[in-house]
């Protein structure tokens, strides 16, 4: 916490009023990151679905690019600390729901094979993004049109239409 302070510009005592421990801070920290992502990713309701979905993954490989330590260090951690899985877990639901909402009707109610293809491809672009990260041997467009193209074949996999 000291550390934390110090980088932050502000005293230790300061971050124990708000933060009653290191892990409160961490969980607070996750959270912010979380809304930042939601607020920065939210579909425009005006735009195809379609369209919403590549720019609401435009602006995520954005948001990862910008944060790429911080969703390696996320991702890498999920497996070990509840929160983080908890958290990622509730995004990637949320994440779900949206795709198939733009998929006509109500997306708690869409069809097994659709939710699969949904939950799986959120997944593989994690591993994707973190291939990514590692190589950057693709443009950000690249690997959004080779994302967008695994979900459209995920979901033909399973008798939808993606778009």
């Amino acid at each position: 916490m000291a550390r934390i302070a110090r980088e932050a510009g502000v005293s230790k005592a300061l971050l124990y009023h708000y933060f009653a421990s290191k892990h409160d801070f961490f969980v607070a920290t996750l959270e912010q990151a979380a809304e930042e992502v939601r607020s920065r990713t939210e579909p425009d309701p005006s735009l195809p679905p379609f369209e919403a979905l590549r720019t609401s993954l435009d602006a995520f490989l954005g948001w990862v690019e910008e944060n790429s330590t911080a969703y390696r260090k996320l991702i890498e951690s999920a497996g070990a600390v509840p929160e983080v899985r908890a958290l990622i877990d509730q995004v990637r639901g949320a994440t779900a729901l949206r795709i198939l909402e733009g998929l006509g009707g109500d997306g708690e109610s869409a069809p097994p094979k659709a939710r699969v293809a949904a939950s799986a491809w959120l997944w593989f672009m994690d591993g994707a993004i973190l291939d990514w990260l590692d190589h950057r041997d693709l443009s950000r467009q690249e690997l959004r049109d080779v994302l967008l193209g695994a979900l459209g074949g995920g979901l033909g996999a399973a008798g939808m239409q993606s778009g």
